[in-house]
């Protein structure tokens, strides 16, 4: 009787022990780390989870590998700044004041954010995180603008949209690194240097009670493409007959993956990468005349077609998405948004457009109502005149325009899916429809200003 009752004794410990090291892992669960990883121009198909030959992408592939592969992530804008707007404020990009690319060319300019736009750091702030911005920002240059002032705790990286060279890291002669507000001038690959800073981010963050956000946006492999010469002599040794511009991109995204390696390798070091969600995406589609790879899918970077607005994603989070796994759910960038808010437990009290996917990461099949999803860019230019183009997507039907002087076109993407058969003459309601839904998105947006107030 005794040893029965000290057996019971034992087993109710062992059982509370575990109970509570459930409680814990729950809790910390409840707000993991996140580690959202931003690449800029990445082409659909330029990672080597999707069987592409000529490309090995060994750490983003682990993040695929650890967690789930989503097939139809969408880009809000075939271009940066409206992406990077749409993803931190989970609305389309021109309802925050960002139809086009953000310049510090004002005659060249097609966007200015809403300076009261809540952007994700402010609002996971309140559930605690840490804030951090690493890399390209393309926001904004100048307050109320700035990555600190809308939320990030620290911002380690570059103001503006792209680099004219990654080693000086400059453009148009201006120098747009940044420590918070300090200018700075580091040396080295601005690859190297995102990663390197990353990585001592996460270090830092070792003891800390809290859970950190970290925002890490690599400026690669947007041109121009600069590989440092170890990795493009890696690639040409190891693909016989590559193309040269072919040669350098590659390498350009395999020097990069490799940061991606040291900055998840950082989160195993320090014992965080358990209780981390890290998703990695692109701002939208691969840049043809770097030779990028949109996979079987039309056009790419600038294009309204696939190729320019679908992007590779990869999301992980351990013990909770389910390693292997893949979603053919459709989302867009903004979707991020409202999924982070959802998994740190935040509220969102004002409007958004985008919608939480979280149901879908931990396996569970989301009943929702077809949504028609928009897509946005103003540019300047002779063939552009700064003028916009868009296209709508509503179930199988996808309305474009892909130049503001060409003709609205019409594709069934479950029948068509490489848009090569514009059916808007077959289809007169299909195309009424749509354009209806098209017209009320564009007077939407056109209620918030673009251009910066004088």
């Amino acid at each position: 009787m005794k040893h029965l009752t000290l057996f019971v004794f034992l087993f109710s410990c062992l059982l509370l022990n575990a109970l509570g090291l459930f409680a814990q892992v729950a809790i910390k669960r409840d707000k993991p780390n996140i580690l959202l990883i931003f690449t800029d121009d990445q082409g659909y198909h330029d990672v080597s989870y999707y069987g592409t030959k000529d490309i090995r992408t060994p750490n983003i592939d682990a993040i695929r590998d650890e967690g789930m592969r989503m097939d139809y992530f969408y880009a809000n804008s075939p271009v940066c700044a409206p992406t990077r707007a749409a993803l931190m404020s989970g609305r389309y990009p021109d309802q925050v004041g960002v139809p086009g690319l953000i310049r510090s060319i004002p005659n060249n300019n097609w966007g200015y954010l809403d300076p009261a736009t809540l952007l994700m750091p402010a609002l996971l702030k309140r559930a605690r995180y840490h804030t951090a911005h690493i890399g390209k920002w393309n926001l904004g240059f100048e307050s109320p603008n700035l990555p600190n002032e809308h939320g990030f705790d620290y911002f380690h990286g570059w103001l503006e949209d792209m680099m004219d060279d990654y080693w000086t890291h400059s453009r148009h002669g201006r120098n747009y690194m940044r420590l918070n507000d300090e200018i700075i001038d580091p040396e080295g690959h601005a690859t190297d240097l995102f990663t390197q800073w990353s990585v001592e981010y996460i270090k830092s963050r070792k003891e800390s009670k809290d859970p950190f956000f970290l925002y890490l946006a690599y400026n690669a492999p947007h041109f121009p493409v600069q590989p440092p010469e170890e990795w493009l002599k890696k690639v040409k040794d190891r693909e016989s007959g590559i193309h040269d511009t072919r040669a350098e991109l590659v390498a350009f995204i395999e020097h990069m993956d490799h940061g991606i390696g040291k900055v998840v390798e950082a989160l195993k070091e320090t014992g965080q990468y358990d209780n981390t969600l890290i998703i990695f995406t692109s701002d939208n589609g691969g840049h043809l005349p770097s030779l990028a790879n949109n996979g079987p899918i039309r056009d790419g970077k600038q294009s309204m077609y696939e190729g320019g607005l679908r992007v590779p994603t990869v999301i992980s989070w351990p013990g909770v998405i389910e390693p292997g796994s893949v979603s053919e759910q459709v989302n867009l960038s903004m979707d991020i948004f409202p999924t982070l808010a959802d998994i740190a437990g935040v509220k969102v009290e004002h409007e958004v457009n985008g919608r939480s996917f979280l149901p879908t990461l931990m396996g569970q099949i989301m009943e929702e109502k077809e949504r028609p999803l928009y897509f946005v860019r103003r540019e300047g230019g002779t063939r552009y005149g700064g003028k916009a183009y868009h296209a709508l997507r509503l179930g199988d039907w996808k309305l474009l325009q892909n130049n503001p002087y060409q003709p609205m076109e019409l594709y069934n993407l479950r029948e068509d899916p490489k848009e090569e058969s514009n059916v808007i003459e077959k289809n007169r309601e299909v195309y009424q429809q749509l354009n209806a839904l098209l017209r009320s998105h564009i007077q939407e947006g056109g209620k918030t200003p673009w251009q910066k107030p004088e």
